[in-house]
C-alpha cells in the first residue's frame, strides 16, 4: 500500500450519499438531516454579563472545564442559566476582541448555524471588557480525552470511524455554510454529548483577532502553507482532519511527515494503535490511511474537498445501529449540574473532610433558627444542667476532632431530648463519618433531613455518605437536591 498522489480536491464518487442534497441523506444513526429543523437549540441571543456570572458561580475554578486550565487566555466553563439548560460559556482575554461591536456581529454571525454534529452557539456577551461566547454544553469529555488519556478503556475502532464520519459531516455543513476556515482542528475540538456522539465545537468557527482577520498558532500540526505564507485556507482544514485522522488510528500525536514515511514504507502496523487488534479489517484499516495521506499532502490542490471525506468514511461505518454511549462503555446518565452550591456543598463535592468540619464548626446551630428550638420549656425546668452539658461535651469532642467521645455524648444527647435537634444528627453522622462508619452515617443525615425537611446541608452530607459507600449516582442525585433547596432558599432570602 503506497502513497496516492492523485489530485482528488473535486472527485465525488457518483454513488456517494453525500454528494445529495443535505434532505436526501441517510444517516449513520437512522435520523434524516431533516432532523436539524427539530434541534432543541435556542436562538442566538445577547447575555447580560451578570447572567453568565451568576450561571457559572462568578465564573468559578471549581467550574472550569478546558483542559488548559484556568491560566489559558481564553478559558470554558460549565455553566447553568436560569432555564436550567447547561452551557458552556468560553471567556476571551481581555485584548481579544477588542471592538466589542465586531465581537457581537462576528458572534451573531456563527449562531445563525445550526446542525446536529455541532456544539451550536447559543450566545454571547460583550459588556465592558468581558467578551463571552456561550455554547451546548458536551458532559462527555474530548477526543484527546478518550484517545491519549483514557481511563476505562481505548476507544473502540467503530467509535474512531464514527468520529471521523460526524466530524467530516460537520467541516461539509460549514462549508456548505460558506465557512470554511476553521481554526486549530485538532483532538481537543471534538467534544462528546450526553448521549457519547462526537461533535465539532463552533468555536473553531470563530475568529480570534484584534484587526479583524483570522489567524491561527495553536494547531498541533501546522500546514505547510501556513508556515509558507501565515495565511489558513480551506485546504489547511483538510490537513488539520489528516492530523486527526493519525490522531484516530495510531492513539497518539504523530507528527504527519513520519507518517508518511511509514505509509509509503508500507509499514502501516508501526502506525496503528496496538490496543485496536482484532477491531478492524486490514482492509478499513487501509482506506483510512490512505484517506490521511491525502489529506496530508504538501500541496493544497492535491487535497480532497470535504465530500470526499464523507464518501471515503462512510462505507467503513459497519455498526451504525449500536449507540455511541454503548461503543464507549458510557453509563447514559442525564446530567444535571448543581450551581449555586453553598461552601458545604463545594467541600461534599470535593470529599474534602477538614473543610466540611470547619464549616459545621462555624454554622453551629443557627440553621435551627425559626424551627422548634431543641430545648423545650419543659426540659429547662426538669433536666436543663445535665442536657447542657451533655451537648456542651459534645461540641467540644467534636470541635476536638475527638469524634468517637462526640459520637457517645450526641447519642445520649438525642435520648434526652424531646425535640430533635438537626445539627446534632449532622455533626454526630460527620463524626460516623470520620469514624468509618458511613452506614451511620447516612441514617443519621437522613435523620437531619427529617427534623428540617429542606435542610441543604442534610442532603450535602447523605451525598457524602452515599460517595464514601460507593453509590455515586445516588450521592450526585443528593448534590443536586441540595443545591435545588440552596437556590430556592437563596430566592426567598432576596425576596
Amino acid at each position: 500500500m503506497g502513497c496516492l498522489h492523485s489530485k482528488t480536491t473535486h472527485l465525488h464518487s457518483p454513488d456517494d450519499p453525500s454528494s445529495l442534497p443535505d434532505s436526501n441523506k441517510p444517516d449513520p444513526t437512522g435520523n434524516g438531516d431533516e432532523a436539524n429543523e427539530e434541534l432543541q437549540v435556542p436562538a442566538f441571543k445577547e447575555y447580560g454579563l451578570n447572567e453568565l456570572r451568576k450561571a457559572t458561580n462568578g465564573f468559578s475554578t471549581d467550574y472550569i472545564v478546558s483542559e488548559s486550565g484556568e491560566k489559558a487566555p481564553n478559558v470554558v466553563y460549565r455553566g447553568k442559566l436560569d432555564s436550567n439548560r447547561l452551557v458552556a460559556v468560553k471567556r476571551f482575554s481581555r485584548q481579544s476582541w477588542p471592538d466589542a461591536q465586531q465581537f457581537v456581529e462576528e458572534a451573531a454571525g456563527l449562531g445563525k448555524m445550526r446542525h446536529k454534529r455541532l456544539v451550536n452557539l447559543i450566545g454571547c456577551c460583550a459588556e465592558g471588557d468581558e467578551r463571552l461566547l456561550v455554547a451546548e454544553y458536551m458532559p462527555n469529555d474530548t477526543l484527546s480525552k478518550h484517545l491519549f488519556h483514557w481511563d476505562k478503556k481505548p476507544l473502540p475502532w467503530e467509535m474512531r470511524v464514527r468520529v471521523a464520519y460526524f466530524i467530516a459531516q460537520a467541516l461539509d455543513h460549514c462549508n456548505t455554510a460558506n465557512r470554511k476556515i476553521y481554526h486549530d482542528l485538532n483532538a481537543y475540538r471534538v467534544l462528546f454529548d450526553e448521549d457519547g456522539d462526537p461533535h465539532l465545537s463552533s468555536f473553531g468557527l470563530m475568529k480570534n483577532s484584534r484587526d479583524g482577520k483570522s489567524y491561527s498558532t495553536n494547531l498541533a500540526y501546522t500546514p505547510p502553507e501556513f508556515l509558507r505564507t501565515g495565511r489558513v485556507i480551506p485546504e489547511s482544514v483538510i490537513y488539520s482532519y489528516g492530523t486527526v485522522l493519525l490522531d484516530l488510528l495510531s492513539g497518539k500525536h504523530i507528527p504527519p511527515s513520519h507518517a508518511l514515511d511509514l505509509i509509503r514504507g508500507k509499514n502501516v502496523l508501526l502506525l496503528m494503535d496496538s490496543s485496536l487488534e482484532g477491531q478492524y479489517a486490514n482492509d478499513d484499516a487501509t482506506k483510512l490511511v490512505e484517506l490521511a495521506s491525502k489529506c496530508l499532502q504538501s500541496e493544497p490542490r492535491d487535497r480532497p474537498d470535504t465530500k470526499f471525506l464523507l464518501a471515503a468514511v462512510s462505507p467503513l461505518q459497519k455498526q451504525k445501529e449500536v449507540a455511541s454511549h454503548v461503543l464507549m462503555g458510557l453509563s447514559k446518565n442525564t446530567v444535571v449540574m448543581p450551581t449555586m452550591l453553598s461552601p458545604l456543598g463545594k467541600a461534599c463535592t470535593r470529599m474534602d473532610l477538614t473543610a466540611v468540619h470547619d464549616i459545621l464548626l462555624k454554622t453551629g446551630y443557627k440553621d435551627e433558627e425559626g424551627a422548634e428550638n431543641e430545648l423545650s420549656f419543659q426540659e429547662w425546668t426538669q433536666q436543663v444542667q445535665e442536657m447542657l452539658n451533655t451537648k456542651k461535651f459534645g461540641d467540644i469532642a467534636f470541635r476536638d476532632k475527638d469524634f468517637k467521645s462526640a459520637i457517645e455524648y450526641y447519642s445520649k444527647l438525642v435520648g434526652m431530648m424531646s425535640v430533635p435537634s438537626a445539627t446534632v444528627f449532622a455533626r454526630r453522622a460527620f463524626s460516623y463519618l470520620m469514624n468509618g462508619q458511613a452506614e451511620l452515617a447516612l441514617r443519621d443525615a437522613m435523620q437531619a433531613q427529617v427534623c428540617i425537611p429542606e435542610w441543604p446541608t442534610a442532603f450535602y452530607l447523605q451525598a457524602l455518605a452515599l460517595s464514601k459507600l460507593g453509590m455515586e449516582t445516588d450521592a450526585q442525585d443528593m448534590l443536586n437536591d441540595g443545591a435545588t433547596f440552596e437556590t430556592k432558599r437563596q430566592n426567598s432570602w432576596r425576596g
